[in-house]
């Protein structure tokens, strides 16, 4: 081994701060203020002292309160004593937001980073999240960051053959990523154990030619940040001059990363995701995660519907401050030990609030929109106008319910050109006499990102034959496509055959409702498999809710101990889908729900939805996150389930399960014993609801187009009861085409800075691909590579070139 002067400790003084946690937001804003108070009062004191730290959150907040405090932190960073990391709004969960959510953590949090301190960061910085999806190398690199720190999942976790490492995603963006060793923290006083510790890792050959590790020190968690021992302890070794020891300097990620990349060396390049840690966290506490998956949903279809207006009337104002604010709102609740699900009750208390402004605010902001939208249609006709808005890019053809003020004993649907539509009467919300409300469904066409008229007319019409079948019994559902079958005992799905490709697509009983035995804390950690079976809901009671001309329906009731589930079966006459609504009403403790879907195919793969893509994993029954989709098949055949809720799931052999919920105490963390005389809080006591769509296909994955079903499901079409008025638009009108079906556009909205549309897309398949969009009047070619995504600025004076931006709306 060379002389160990030749080799560099950076250390890097930070404080790790949890906003929320343990603790609410009131005591974790105080603790953001004493520890930069504190860190200020250290870099005064201590000349060579550097300090590093993230979250834009913090600073605007602090901003707003302490204007001295906040002018003196500008001034060190100005002085590059205080080094911004991240470039993101606060460190989210990895895992479960969606890939817009990520975007905005970097588009708000760089953007405030610039307009504060005239810089942006160039390290990524999520050292306590819980696991790290594929798609952040194209993700960090799109906003101007190359390097990125993290920690978990640990070498235990996740064996790399060097904790720094060229990080590359699907499309081969790459960053320079590095995981720290053993702690973001320290103790608050000597650091020599600490260095001592740290510095083992050179014994990894990758390490031993690099010469340079980073040391973290500082107190954390509920800050505190580096203490007068920490520095004096740094100096002093500094000053040492022992050949078995390794110089110690005060340094930053920046000045780590930039001295690393110059020697040019060659690192080892990973192409994985970076799991698992806390896998227990994919599934913890329900409503969070189903009310994040619609606020997400809300306020990408907020956005659309306000530029389409504003298109649409120039006299409209886009609501870019409503938004922008809402958005941060849902970003911060998106920090990972919220999403995550492991803090407090209280805290729960307080996000339940924030959401509750975010869904008020995107829901307003929606229905503004699309009734200066409808006001212009020319709805003239008789009965009432249904007008429905899509927000996607993509034609749809979806089930849709309508409730009304309706008189008329009779009633039909048209749509735009007068063709009679078949609909089915259901039973309305409330229970106001008969002859007063009605509520039907139907099957709707909608052009992509657009709207489309249908009418509601008082009388009887005969739809002309229909070729295709429905029949509904409490044993079978049957359409043109499926048989369903449902065992009256059990209550489990017996079999599920597709007519058309004469295949059975479960190699037994699906929709198991399995309950699992979990002794693991909130996190689960070290828990990585969920097998341990306690029993099954059973005494199951099946009955038929409708049999109509649109879709039939069956409830299936059954119990577990003290916990009632019900599902609901749907199958229309006009697709060929299955769909299901859950409601569970849970009362075990540390116990967690799975549905278990046994697919009949030989060769499984098994591909899940992630932020901004997807991945296909082992079918070895660990558990992990996915978005709101994955998939179970080969090449002949395969299973999709689509979802509006859950992030958990597993696959062994072929057997998909779709991880309902888990109940362990609030905040419990290991070594931690639950003692049996406390009356501990369990999550997800008491009622919630969701909902599953089963894709079967022919063919692999894709066949399914199961991204779309996603949306189908996740962002459905918005309806307006119009009344009858001449005005200057069509029945029908489709302003963004994409003419590829792997391509879909996720953001239409206002760019920060100008009145240029942000026109956002991705690739869906893994394909390199050529597309034709048409915004409005205008159209252009985009060239994407597998699972790229591609930003576009248009100038709203035609004439102007349209630009491709980064995610920042900076031109490329």
């Amino acid at each position: 081994m060379k002389d160990r002067k030749s080799y560099a400790i950076h250390m890097i003084g930070n404080a790790h701060i949890d906003p929320v946690w343990l603790w609410g937001w009131q005591e974790g804003s105080e603790t953001i203020r004493a520890t930069f108070k504190s860190v200020i009062e250290r870099l005064e004191e201590y000349p060579e002292f550097v300090f590093t730290a993230s979250s834009a959150f913090f600073y605007k907040w602090l901003e707003e309160v302490d204007g001295e405090l906040f002018a003196k932190i500008r001034q060190k960073v100005k002085e590059g004593r205080w080094h911004l990391v991240g470039g993101w709004w606060v460190e989210p969960d990895c895992n479960i937001p969606g890939g817009e959510a990520l975007v905005r953590q970097g588009l708000y949090g760089q953007r405030y980073f610039y307009e504060k301190f005239g810089v942006r960061a160039k390290v990524g910085f999520n050292p306590d999240s819980f696991g790290h999806n594929i798609m952040l190398p194209p993700i960090l690199k799109k906003m101007g960051i190359d390097y990125y720190v993290f920690m978990r999942p640990d070498p235990n976790e996740k064996k790399l053959s060097s904790d720094i490492f060229w990080w590359e995603g699907p499309d081969g963006s790459r960053v320079l990523a590095y995981r720290i060793p053993f702690s973001y923290a320290g103790p608050t006083g000597d650091l020599k154990e600490h260095i001592q510790k740290v510095s083992e890792v050179f014994k990894s050959d990758e390490l031993k030619s690099l010469e340079r590790i980073m040391c973290f020190y500082g107190r954390g968690d509920h800050g505190g940040g580096p203490t007068g021992e920490n520095i004096e302890s740094i100096k002093a070794l500094s000053q040492q001059s022992l050949n078995d020891s390794p110089r110690t300097l005060f340094s930053s990620p920046d000045n780590y990363f930039e001295e690393v990349s110059s020697k040019n060396l060659s690192l080892p390049v990973v192409k994985d995701e970076l799991q698992h840690h806390a896998s227990g966290c994919y599934s913890a506490l329900s409503w969070i995660k189903k009310s994040n998956r619609k606020l997400e949903n809300l306020l990408l279809t907020a956005e659309k519907f306000s530029l389409m207006a504003n298109y649409l009337n120039k006299n409209r104002v886009y609501p870019q401050v409503k938004l922008t604010r809402a958005w941060q709102m849902l970003l911060f609740t998106q920090f990972h030990d919220i999403l995550g699900g492991v803090s407090i009750p209280e805290v729960y208390d307080e996000v339940r609030a924030v959401h509750g402004e975010v869904e008020n605010v995107s829901s307003q902001v929606i229905n503004g929109a699309i009734q200066s939208i409808a006001g212009k249609v020319n709805t003239d006709g008789e009965g009432k106008a249904l007008l429905i808005f899509n927000s996607t890019s993509f034609e749809r053809k979806i089930p849709l319910e309508v409730e009304y003020q309706w008189q008329s004993d009779e009633i039909a649907v048209i749509d735009k050109d007068g063709v009679p539509v078949l609909s089915q009467t259901l039973r309305i919300s409330s229970t106001i006499p008969p002859g007063w409300r009605k509520r039907i469904c139907f099957i709707a066409e909608v052009p992509a990102f657009g709207y489309t008229t249908y009418r509601l007319i008082p009388k009887s019409i005969d739809v002309p034959q229909q070729s295709r079948m429905l029949s509904v019994t409490s044993h079978l559902l049957e359409n043109d496509w499926l048989q369903v079958e449902i065992d009256s005992e059990t209550g489990y799905i017996e079999r599920i055959y597709d007519k058309k490709n004469h295949k059975e697509i479960l190699k037994g009983p699906g929709a198991i409702p399995v309950v699992i035995k979990d002794l693991s804390d909130t996190w689960s950690h070290n828990v990585f498999r969920f097998k341990n079976e306690a029993g099954r809901f059973s005494n199951a009671t099946v009955k038929v809710l409708e049999e109509g001309s649109v879709r039939g329906k069956v409830r299936i009731k059954s119990n577990f101990h003290n916990s009632t589930l019900i599902q609901e079966v749907t199958l229309y006459r006009d697709l060929d889908i299955i769909e299901v609504k859950v409601v569970i009403d849970w009362h075990e403790r540390q116990r967690m729900l799975k549905f278990s879907f046994p697919i009949n195919v030989a060769s499984p793969k098994a591909i899940y939805q992630i932020p901004y893509g997807f991945i296909q994993r082992p079918c070895s029954g660990e558990e992990e996150p996915g978005l709101s989709w994955i998939d179970v098949s080969d090449d002949d055949y395969g299973l999709s389930l689509v979802n509006d809720a859950k992030y958990s799931y597993d696959v062994e052999g072929s057997d998909l399960r779709l991880t309902v919920l888990r109940s362990p105490v609030y905040a419990h963390h290991i070594p931690k014993v639950l003692e049996p005389d406390v009356d501990y809080q369990y999550i997800d006591q008491g009622e919630q609801t969701f909902t599953y769509i089963l894709i079967p296909h022919k063919g692999g994955c894709q066949k399914a187009l199961p991204v779309r079903w996603a949306e189908n499901l996740n962002n459905p079409p918005v309806v307006l009861v119009e009344h009858c008025h001449k005005g200057r638009l069509p029945k029908e009108q489709s302003f963004i085409k994409v003419d590829k079906e792997n391509v879909m556009v996720t953001v239409f909205k206002k760019a920060e800075d100008t009145d240029d549309a942000v026109l956002r897309l991705y690739e869906t398949k893994g394909k390199s691909t050529e597309t034709n969009i048409t915004l409005f009047e205008r159209s252009w070619k985009v060239r994407l590579n597998p699972c790229e995504i591609k930003t576009f600025l248009i100038p709203r004076n035609k004439k102007a070139s349209i630009k491709e931006a980064n995610l920042l709306e900076f031109q490329s």
